[in-house]
Order: structure tokens, then sequence, then C-alpha cells
């Protein structure tokens, strides 16, 4: 009963310009442990609808030909770095044995977009329930962990926010968490951050399409179901374009970017809600290892190569 009350209230509450991302993460967590959430099936479906238009609402408050610059300059890197992902991710699923088509979605989340690409890639290999859980499960605990941790990080290695957001679309899982981090550290960081994560996220549909492949080759299932694309990105480089080509449109899109920056409290809000005590259980330990080794080693590797200028 308490959780139903407290649930609707502090969801408004986020809306309030005083609380930050983290904070917003933080309380849908406690509440999630502390009491639970009744409202956990809702709450997952309207989390990716809003993680969504809050993207696509970001994108109003950007400069296209910015956009445009930072995601070519972003290619190579975000090639190499999601090949080494893949890789790196197979050899540590069969150093802790971990069940193959969970090892599979946690690669994926780790090297491309967290969550986003767990969902697509999962019909794809027709993964059961449990394990999208499972990836699902360790993703959001570490998407909640690099909301604390980054910023800090960031300050200790006097990152400029050009590299911090360059690190964080790099190193972080899911698009809501990498704007939360940079969001924190600076407007110039929240704009590289965006825009590299969503190029990056791109790659979505041709992994879906070779994990498909790699699946059809090993055991003929029959045909495999589409997985989900991620359309916001569309609506985020139609927001940007309009606003660079049509200079009247800006101050409605200055409001529309504000407006889209509190959504994306609220939707860290929800996503906190999502890591019940079941979702912490459900994970396991050789999947949870797998996740935290493949995240380190990603977020080091990406850091090491920002420090040395091999990724500007």
């Amino acid at each position: 009963m308490l959780a139903q009350i407290l649930i609707p209230a502090v969801a408004l509450l986020c809306l309030a310009p005083f609380v930050s991302s983290g904070v917003a993460l933080l309380a849908g967590v406690v509440l999630a442990m502390w009491l639970g959430n009744p409202y956990l099936d809702k709450t997952r479906k309207i989390t990716h609808s809003l993680l969504g238009l809050s993207v696509m609402g970001m994108g109003a408050g950007m400069n296209l030909e910015v956009i445009g610059k930072v995601g070519l300059q972003g290619v190579g890197y975000t090639v190499a770095g999601i090949s080494l992902a893949l890789g790196m991710g197979v050899v540590l699923g069969k150093l802790y044995k971990t069940e193959k088509d969970t090892s599979v979605l946690i690669t994926v989340g780790t090297a491309i977009c967290g969550g986003s690409a767990i969902a697509a890639v999962a019909p794809v290999i027709k993964a059961k329930h449990h394990e999208v859980s499972v990836a699902l499960g360790t993703v959001f605990m570490l998407n909640a962990l690099a909301l604390f941790i980054f910023p800090p990080l960031g300050h200790f290695f006097d990152l400029s926010q050009t590299q911090f957001g360059l690190w964080s679309a790099l190193a972080i899982h899911d698009t809501s968490s990498v704007v939360g981090a940079s969001m924190q550290y600076g407007a110039e960081a929240l704009q590289v951050g965006t825009t590299v994560k969503l190029a990056r996220a791109l790659w979505i549909v041709p992994v879906a399409f070779f994990v498909g492949y790699l699946y059809s080759k090993q055991n003929d299932a029959g045909p495999r179901q589409k997985g989900k694309k991620p359309w916001f990105i569309l609506g985020f480089l139609i927001a940007a374009a309009l606003v660079t080509w049509i200079p009247s449109l800006q101050p409605v899109g200055h409001v529309v970017n504000e407006v889209a920056k509190r959504m994306l409290v609220l939707t860290l809000f929800l996503i906190g809600l999502s890591l019940t005590r079941n979702t912490v259980r459900s994970v396991g330990v050789k999947p949870f290892l797998q996740g935290v080794s493949l995240w380190i080693v990603v977020a080091s590797g990406t850091l090491g190569a920002i420090l040395l200028g091999w990724i500007h």
C-alpha cells in the first residue's frame, strides 16, 4: 500500500528542477529494494517509451553539423571497440561458463547500448525469458553504478568535457545513464556523450543480423524474429535538423530540450524501480562476474586510449 502511494509521488517529484539524475536513480533503487515495485510491468514498458521521447527531445537542443562531425570522427574506434568487446565477451563467457544465450546478451549489451541491444538481439536468438531477465538485471546494476562513479573518476583523471562525454558513450551501457552521467559533468560533455552513444546505437541492427546469421549456421531452428530497432535515433536527428536549419525554432527547441532532460531524470527513476530484490537474485554469480569483468575491460581500455590520445 505504501509503495503504491510513494512511487507516483516520487515520480512527480523527479520532474522538479532540483532533483538530479543520480538522486532519481538512487530513489528508484531504494524504493524497489525496500518496498518492491507493484507497477513493475508498467514501469518497464513506460521506461522504454519515455527514454525514446527524452532522447528525441534532447535533439532539439543540439546542432546537427556538430552531431555529424562527432559521429563521423567516431566510426573507426566504434567499429574497433564493438569488435573487441564482442570478442572479449565470448572469451569471458566461456571462462565463467555462463549460459550461451545469456553470455551473448550481456556481451552485446556491453558492446553497444545495454538494454536496447539486449531487446533487439533477444528475439533474434530466441532467448528464454529468464536469460533476458538475467542480462537486463546485470546491465541495470552496472548502469546504476556508472552514474555515481563516472563523474568523480572523470574529475580524478582531469578529463575535459569532450573526453568525459566520449568515455561515457564508449564505456557506459545504456543511453539513459550516458546522458545522466554526462549531464552532471557539463553541457559539452552531454552533447558529445549523447551524439557518440546514439551513433554507436545504430550498430544494433547490423550486429543483430550478424548474431542471427551465426545462430542460423549453428542450428537450423527455423526463421528468426525481428529485433526492435532504435527508431528514436531518427527522431533525435530530425529534431536537431529542425533547430539547426530553421533558426527561428531554436527558442522552442531550448524549451523542448529542457523538458526532455526532466523526462530523462524521471526515466532514470523508473530504471531504478526495475532493480528489485527478485531482479538482483535472478542474476546469479557467473553472469554478473562476466558483466563486471567485461565492463572493467571496456571502461579501462577506452579510458586509457583517451588519455593516451588514441581516441579523441
